[in-house]
């Protein structure tokens, strides 16, 4: 199963602190281990969100809103993508993490949707067409 590990944001981070040279180095030490041992698939640190952008949907209409954005418990400080046997697995790896944060923090771990998951709502030209996708963006990562 491929799960995304949500590092929440916090003040600090979205005052743009930037992590201590320790903290960059346990995190470069984590993220060894988690590919050596074939999980990790991506992960990134992001901006704060005075550097980013939403865009607010309603049918048709589309608005754009300029960060900051207020609810920093609500907001996302960086993400792993990993690839591993079940919850418990990336739930085992979480609690090795360190501490992303210099105070108190939050790590999520969400399941992503395999096109199985969508039953028969997925017809056999939506799973052809996402096959050819998953391939063409494989393709493009090789070069």
């Amino acid at each position: 199963m491929k799960v995304m590990v949500i590092v929440k944001a916090t003040k600090a981070s979205e005052a743009g602190q930037m992590p201590s040279q320790q903290l960059l180095n346990e995190m470069g030490k984590f993220n060894e281990e988690l590919g050596k041992a074939g999980i990790m698939l991506a992960g990134e640190g992001l901006h704060p969100s005075s550097k980013g952008a939403r865009v607010r949907f309603a049918g048709k209409s589309r608005t754009v809103i300029d960060g900051p954005f207020t609810e920093t418990k609500e907001l996302i400080a960086g993400f792993w993508l990993w690839k591993v046997s079940s919850l418990q697995e990336a739930l085992d790896w979480v609690k090795r993490c360190p501490n992303p944060h210099e105070d108190e923090g939050e790590i999520e771990i969400r399941p992503l949707f395999e096109i199985e998951d969508f039953g028969d709502a997925a017809t056999p030209e939506i799973r052809e067409r996402e096959a050819r996708l998953r391939a063409q963006v494989a393709k493009d990562k090789r070069g």
